[in-house]
């Protein structure tokens, strides 16, 4: 039996042999999710009940290709939309990465950025679109540490002439860098990041008082996980100009830790505290209120996953306050999660909240949010979870919200996932 294994080496070509050099996949990511949402629409509705249901789709087809462990790329195609609408077709990720060795690495084109707990970089994948970036990434990993080099550089077109004037498209921003570092100790449970973000915005109308205006954060997240504990601690200040050309001044901390007693169980304890506009006063419905600020302390987490972390209902950091200045927040929260049975999940998490900023027209505490949800895992990669959001609101709501009613919200949602792999292969 050996005899025609040597001569198939010595006589088949070197294409042959080495037949696994190449590896090709498609697969899919198909979630439909439905909500209903009781009460918290906008003064003045006549909608019964104040009730909203709808149902959002999002299906994505992925190619991936790898050839040794050289050469990486991935191409993502997107459909999202609410049910009965046209939705959106789009490209969510398109890139390709060289790895040249000893753990340098290239990426280049349309990707995910996620870093650390998410906060400032995430893919927010809880929204239909997902977010990503057209950039450039430079790396290395390797004996704990970990150096990320990345940037965009964005354009409505690439016109001859015309200048580089930017007016939105897949991000806000015109232009962005940022340094990330991360060191895991090697004896010691312990992980430590810090970032640099550089981001700039343009201002002012095209060919007329346009500028380039640039905005810093900087910060670092922590993670010591020693045993059955978890302690996270994060700390961003963030600087420069917005667009208006208001400088900023503003900060955010945090801090969360977990427990798991046994593999079933974990327990969780945490804070939030991102500052707030000084002198923030919201006008009385049907009035135009202007308060002047000098400088913006209201801090902004840019490209985070915000749904994480302030609350379910995205009332924070997803929709925004009248005037556009934002008060802060303050969110201590703590919560359970129960694996009572394999592939069967149950969350429980309750929130106060409350601006981090005084108010001129109310008090600090917003309300009480409660959050019980479940996930069950049929198949692998085949789960359904459904999740209850309740939260009593304060008077601070109402002025700040600017409705009819924040006292009580009831938020109830069901989502399917599916993520199979169709075709898979290796020559």
């Amino acid at each position: 039996m050996r005899l025609p294994l040597l001569l198939a080496a010595i006589l088949l070509p070197a294409a042959v042999i080495h037949a696994q050099d190449n590896q090709f996949s498609v697969g899919a990511d198909l979630l439909q999710r439905g909500e209903v949402r009781l009460g918290g629409t906008a003064e003045g509705s006549t909608a019964e009940g104040d009730m909203a249901a709808f149902l959002l789709g999002r299906s994505r087809l992925n190619l991936s290709y790898q050839w040794k462990n050289m050469i990486e790329t991935s191409v993502t195609a997107q459909y999202s939309g609410t049910w009965g609408s046209t939705g959106a077709l789009s490209l969510y990720e398109g890139w390709l990465k060289f790895n040249p060795g000893k753990g340098f690495f290239i990426k280049a084109g349309r990707q995910d950025l996620s870093y650390d707990d998410l906060r400032i970089f995430g893919s927010d994948d809880w929204s239909m679109t997902g977010l990503s970036h057209d950039a450039l990434k430079i790396g290395y990993e390797g004996h704990g540490h970990k150096v990320h080099l990345f940037g965009a550089f964005n354009q409505n077109a690439s016109n001859i002439s015309g200048g580089t004037y930017y007016t939105g498209g897949l991000q806000p921003y015109k232009g962005m860098a940022a340094l990330w570092y991360h060191y895991d100790f090697q004896k010691f449970p312990l992980g430590a990041s810090l970032l640099f973000l550089n981001v700039s915005m343009q201002g002012g109308d095209k060919d007329v008082d346009e500028k380039t205006w640039h905005q810093q954060i900087v910060g670092t997240y922590l993670r010591f996980h020693p045993a059955k504990w978890n302690l996270e601690a994060a700390y961003y200040h963030q600087m420069g100009h917005a667009k208006d050309g208001l400088p900023i001044r503003a900060w955010m901390a945090s801090g969360k830790l977990s427990f798991a007693p046994s593999p079933s169980v974990s327990l969780q304890l945490g804070y939030d505290y991102l500052s707030g506009d000084s002198k923030f006063a919201t006008p009385a419905q049907g009035q135009i209120g202007l308060t002047r600020h000098e400088v913006i302390r209201g801090f902004s987490s840019i490209y985070g996953s915000h749904h994480k972390f302030y609350g379910a209902m995205d009332f924070f950091y997803v929709s925004t306050y009248v005037g556009g200045f934002t008060p802060g927040l303050q969110n201590a929260y703590a919560g359970i999660m129960w694996n009572p049975v394999r592939n069967l999940k149950l969350n429980a998490a309750y929130h106060f909240l409350a601006t981090a900023a005084k108010l001129e027209s109310a008090d600090r505490p917003l309300g009480h949010e409660l959050e019980l949800s479940a996930g069950y895992n049929f198949l692998p990669n085949l789960g359904l979870s459904i999740g209850y959001s309740f939260m009593h609101g304060t008077q601070t709501m109402v002025v700040l919200k600017r409705t009819s009613e924040k006292r009580n919200l009831n938020w109830v949602w069901v989502m399917l996932r599916y993520a199979p792999r169709f075709f898979q292969t290796r020559w």
